[in-house]
């Protein structure tokens, strides 16, 4: 499915306000995440897509998690919608694993980054940017604020590489 959706991801670019995050369509593929709470690492591609007419961004992920000794502990699958809304960009996040993040806001340095944060409420505020770091690679972060703490505490992180294929 992800071979026959290659041709339109590359004709696609999406309008208004997401405009200024296009950089994030496409086929991605990583190889050197890192998870920092449990030291594992992971794998996995992503397709950002431009959707309901250039006004809303799908991105589909897969991800692998292997344990140091190289043993895989965990394969999950991830959805985020991204579309705008009250004059900034909203996120709304599903993974395999039974976790939701809606994402409020956005930090958008146009053509280079966006930084998702969830509403600040009784529990952690969540933290997902995209930096691109050249036309091919991508720098991912997650991470979040414990409830009660200043600080920005990493989840995970990786390069996303451009899949050619």
């Amino acid at each position: 499915m992800l071979c026959f959706a290659a041709p339109a991801l590359a004709q696609s670019v999406p309008t208004g306000p997401l405009a200024d995050i296009g950089f994030m369509v496409g086929l991605w593929k990583s190889d050197n995440g890192n998870v920092a709470d449990t030291g594992e690492t992971s794998k996995g591609q992503s397709a950002i897509s431009v959707e309901a007419s250039g006004n809303a961004l799908l991105r589909v992920d897969h991800t692998r998690t292997f344990a140091k000794s190289g043993e895989e502990t965990s394969s999950f699958g991830q959805l985020m919608m991204i579309y705008p809304e009250g004059g900034t960009l909203h996120a709304d996040y599903e993974d395999g694993e039974d976790h939701t993040i809606h994402y409020v806001s956005a930090v958008i340095k146009p053509g280079r980054s966006v930084t998702f944060s969830s509403a600040e409420n009784s529990g952690p505020v969540f933290r997902l940017t995209y930096e691109l770091q050249s036309s091919g690679s991508m720098l991912v972060t997650f991470g979040m604020i414990p409830p009660g703490q200043a600080a920005f505490r990493p989840i995970a992180s990786g390069t996303l590489v451009r899949d050619q294929h």
